[in-house]
């Protein structure tokens, strides 16, 4: 049985067989007490091993780090904080570690540290329960939209298209780098490449989540992203995961509602599976972690407009002295501590900001009236700033096409997703969730390479 089961089994004075990586021994000369764990859950079982009934040599080779087969008899526990021991009978050490280099011994480890370990970071208390709850969190985004008649789509990893216009993607090929075919201009020559074009590692899975939307009706991507930014900040990776539901049929106020539900059902999905490991990081890490985790539940979210929203902060700025480090003006793509202020400061709750420039935004997003603005949503969280971004997609094949020739996007290669325009066009919507982001909320931690197993950033692509 694994551990989890075993702390919670009702059985007492039955055999039972426990396998685990040893956290710590301590004892004397007449006892060992090994806390044993298999990752099941933040809680260790503590083996009682008689030194009398053991091979001294076999005791002294139980470590820190050293994976146990433990035969014996679960029995209540006399100590306090742990419902039931192990009265060891047989002890197999499946493989040891030798103290002097296994680096996870019984003390203080820094964040940074573990990073440079992250193979072996998950046996510690902090990554065990980060992991179990990112397990969690990607079950109920499944559960979620299953539940509720949405279609898993798989978007390709491998495009010839920049869903965002950013420019900044992974080139895949398999030409020689150092000397590639080339053009009689000089340029390369893409054609000899495996695809017969230049293509990239995808930044979303939306451009072609939107066709299936169309034909679907209601449908949800869920798989990693990459980009290429040389950005080194603790809330940027390189290769992340996203959620992309997209929508057929919701305009932005349904969007907005889908976007409130979807995070208050997850964030209350972890409270409710994941209390033992939350309990742990709030004592670690972040003393208020359930109070917000609550604070999201219960509220509903001010829905403002980004006009609405530059004013509240240029007021914060020129009347009550609020110092940003980022300009604040109408057309300025908001900081994270702009969204911050909204959020932490002023309204104390999370916002939607909507009707954003278009000039900041993506050019598939739908146009407003004005002209000027479109029907963007960000959902913006305490602590974190964006953790969700969407908006009305344009429907109309003349705008999107105006709009696409405004900010350089290539109308003829982009026919495939055009066509959804000419043949049954409808109103859609749908918006990305960074699932690292939620993970980070959920777990209170600061730095967003502390929630994925095996962060890539700028210089970093270890393990």
């Amino acid at each position: 049985m694994r551990i989890a089961e075993l702390l919670a089994s009702g059985e007492r004075n039955v055999e039972v067989v426990a396998k685990g990586w040893v956290r710590t021994k301590r004892g004397n000369k007449n006892v060992a007490f090994i806390a044993l764990n298999d990752g099941s859950t933040i809680h260790n079982i503590q083996v009682v091993a008689e030194t009398a009934a053991f091979d001294e040599a076999l005791l002294k080779s139980v470590t820190t780090g050293a994976c146990l087969k433990v035969t014996g008899t679960l029995v209540d526990s006399p100590a306090s904080g742990q419902p039931v021991e192990i009265q060891a009978r047989t002890i197999e050490i499946y493989g040891g570690a030798d103290p002097e280099t296994y680096p996870l011994q019984k003390k203080g480890h820094t964040l940074e540290f573990l990073r440079e370990i992250a193979h072996l970071r998950p046996r510690t208390n902090t990554f065990g329960a980060v992991f179990r709850i990112r397990h969690a969190m990607a079950y109920a985004i499944h559960k979620y939209f299953n539940d509720r008649g949405f279609v898993y789509w798989n978007s390709p990893l491998i495009t010839g298209s920049d869903a965002e216009g950013a420019g900044a993607m992974f080139q895949v090929t398999t030409l020689d780098v150092a000397n590639p075919p080339r053009k009689e201009d000089g340029s390369v020559d893409y054609a000899q490449d495996f695809f017969g074009r230049s293509t990239n590692l995808t930044v979303s899975g939306q451009l072609e989540g939107e066709l299936a939307a169309m034909s679907l009706g209601l449908i949800y991507t869920f798989g990693p992203t990459f980009r290429a930014e040389n950005s080194n900040t603790p809330r940027h990776l390189a290769e992340f995961w996203m959620v992309e539901p997209e929508m057929a049929f919701y305009e932005i106020g349904e969007n907005m509602d889908l976007a409130e539900d979807f995070i208050k059902y997850l964030v209350n999905y972890a409270l409710e599976n994941c209390a033992d490991d939350l309990a742990f990081l709030e004592k670690m890490y972040d003393k208020e972690l359930t109070e917000r985790l609550r604070f999201v539940i219960a509220n509903d979210f001010v829905r403002l407009g980004y006009t609405e929203g530059v004013k509240i902060l240029e007021e914060a700025r020129d009347k009550k002295g609020v110092k940003f480090e980022f300009p604040v003006f109408w057309g300025a793509d908001l900081a994270s501590e702009h969204e911050r202020y909204l959020v932490e400061q002023h309204f104390k709750r999370p916002v939607i900001l909507t009707d954003y420039p278009k000039e900041i935004k993506a050019f598939y997003m739908k146009q407003n009236d004005d002209g000027k603005t479109v029907r963007a949503m960000d959902v913006l969280f305490p602590k974190i700033g964006e953790i969700i971004g969407g908006s009305e997609r344009e429907a109309d094949y003349d705008k999107l096409v105006a709009r696409m020739q405004e900010v350089g996007v290539p109308v003829e290669s982009m026919q495939w997703y055009l066509d959804t325009r000419r043949f049954g066009s409808a109103p859609h919507s749908g918006f990305g969730l960074g699932f690292e982001r939620l993970v980070l909320f959920v777990t209170g931690m600061t730095n967003i390479r502390d929630v994925i197993p095996f962060p890539r950033t700028p210089k970093n692509a270890e393990f």
